[in-house]
C-alpha cells in the first residue's frame, strides 16, 4: 500500500467502508464515512510525529499517535545536507509511522516536512528515498504555509481577550513567529516571520559552552543577540499599543519548560496543553537553565538526555521573543502543525462530501 502525497496537496483516499444507518441526521460527524481515520505526519527537523485521529461531533478523537527524536537536521548548518546518520534515523522512524498507517487503515493522510527538508541541498533527494522505502510521500512545506497550520492547530488555547496575539512555534530549524486578529473564528493571520533559528539550528551556529557559570551565561547571552538580530525587522513592524499582550507558544521547548515549572516528574500532556505560565517563571526558568552545563541539565526531570543539549536555544529563542512581545503570561500549547493538519484535512472532506 503507497501512502501517497503528491507535491500539490494531499490526496491519499484509500477506499472508504460503506455507511452505516441508524446516525442521527444532526450530527456533525453524519458528513464522514463511519470509522473514518485521517492522519497528520510532520517531519521537522529534531522531530518525526504523527497523529492519527477519527473526526467527532466536536473535532476528532486522537486514535494513535508517534513521535520520536530523530536530529534530522544534525550537522546541517556546517554542511549544507542531511547526513547519512540523520537520514537513516529518520526513515527508521518513518517505517514505524508507515506501519501505523497501514494498521489504522487511514482514509487520508497529509505528510509535510520543514525546515531541514527545506534548507538541505539533498532534501527532495531523501524525500524520494522516504517514499520508495517507506510508501509515504513527504511535501516539503513553505514557511508560510507552516506558520498557518500551526495557528489553526492551537489557536482555541489562546487566552480570552480582545485585540491581536501572538502565536510562535519554535521548531528544530527555524521558528515561526505569527501575528493573527483574534477576534475572528477562526483567527486572521496579519503578518508572519520566519526565523532561521531553531533549537538544533542554534545550538549548531551559536554553541552554548562555557567553563564557568558566568561563562555559560555570556554564551547565552551570545544566543540570544543572535536571535533578536533576526527578528528585528518584523518586531519593528509591531504596534507598541498591542503590548503587553497575549501570547501562545507551541514547541517543545515551551512544553518542557512548563513541566519544570510544574516540577513534574515526567512529562504529562494532559496538565501541559492549555496551561497559563507567568513569563517571570519562564524567564527565571531559562536563567537557571543557561547557567547549568549539559550533564547538569540532563538530570533536571521532563529534560534528561535527549533534550539537555539543546534545550537552552530554545530557551534563547524565546527570551528573546518575550524581549519582543512583552507579555505577562504564556498560553502553552502541545499541539500545532499535525492538528492543524488534521482540521483542514476533516473540513476539507466534509465540504466535498456536502457538494
Amino acid at each position: 500500500m503507497r501512502l501517497t502525497i503528491m507535491a500539490h496537496g494531499p490526496n491519499m483516499v484509500a477506499p472508504r467502508p460503506p455507511r452505516e444507518g441508524g446516525r442521527r441526521a444532526h450530527s456533525p460527524s453524519h458528513q464522514f464515512p463511519p470509522r473514518s481515520n485521517y492522519a497528520a505526519l510532520d517531519l521537522g527537523t529534531n522531530n518525526c510525529r504523527l497523529l492519527i485521529a477519527r473526526p467527532s461531533d466536536d473535532g476528532f478523537v486522537v486514535v494513535d499517535a508517534f513521535s520520536r527524536i530523530v536530529r534530522l537536521g544534525e550537522g546541517l548548518a556546517a554542511t549544507g545536507r542531511l547526513s547519512d546518520a540523520a537520514m537513516d534515523r529518520a526513515v527508521s522512524a518513518l517505517s514505524v509511522c508507515a506501519d501505523k498507517l497501514r494498521r489504522r487503515r487511514v482514509s487520508l493522510v497529509r505528510s509535510v516536512a520543514t525546515e531541514a527538508c527545506r534548507r538541505a541541498a539533498n532534501g527532495r533527494e531523501f524525500v524520494q528515498r522516504v517514499y520508495r522505502e517507506t510508501g509515504i510521500a513527504l511535501e516539503i512545506i513553505s514557511p508560510e504555509q507552516e506558520a498557518r497550520l500551526a495557528v489553526l492547530g492551537c489557536h482555541v488555547l489562546l487566552e480570552p481577550g480582545e485585540g491581536q496575539a501572538l502565536v510562535f512555534d519554535i521548531g528544530g530549524g527555524s521558528t515561526e513567529l505569527i501575528l493573527i486578529d483574534a477576534d475572528q473564528s477562526p483567527p486572521r493571520v496579519i503578518d508572519w516571520y520566519s526565523a532561521p533559528w531553531g533549537v538544533v539550528s542554534l545550538s549548531e551556529t551559536e554553541p552554548h559552552v562555557g567553563d564557568s557559570r558566568d561563562g555559560l551565561l555570556d554564551s547565552y547571552a551570545r544566543m540570544r543577540a543572535r536571535v533578536a538580530e533576526s527578528f528585528a525587522q518584523f518586531a519593528a513592524k509591531l504596534d507598541p499599543g498591542t503590548r503587553p499582550g497575549r501570547l501562545l507558544g507551541t514547541s517543545g521547548t515551551v512544553t518542557t519548560l512548563a513541566s519544570v515549572h510544574l516540577d513534574l516528574p515526567n512529562y504529562d500532556r494532559r496538565l501541559i496543553d492549555g496551561l497559563i505560565v507567568p513569563v517571570t517563571a519562564m524567564r527565571d526558568i531559562s536563567a537557571r537553565l543557561a547557567g547549568m552545563s549539559v550533564d547538569e541539565r540532563a538530570e533536571v526531570p521532563c529534560i534528561g538526555h535527549e533534550r539537555a543539549d539543546l534545550v537552552v536555544a530554545g530557551c534563547a529563542i524565546l527570551d528573546a521573543i518575550l524581549d519582543m512581545w512583552p507579555a505577562e503570561r504564556l498560553g502553552v500549547a502541545d499541539r500545532g502543525i499535525r492538528e492543524g493538519i488534521l482540521r483542514s484535512l476533516m473540513a476539507r472532506d466534509k465540504t466535498r462530501m456536502l457538494m
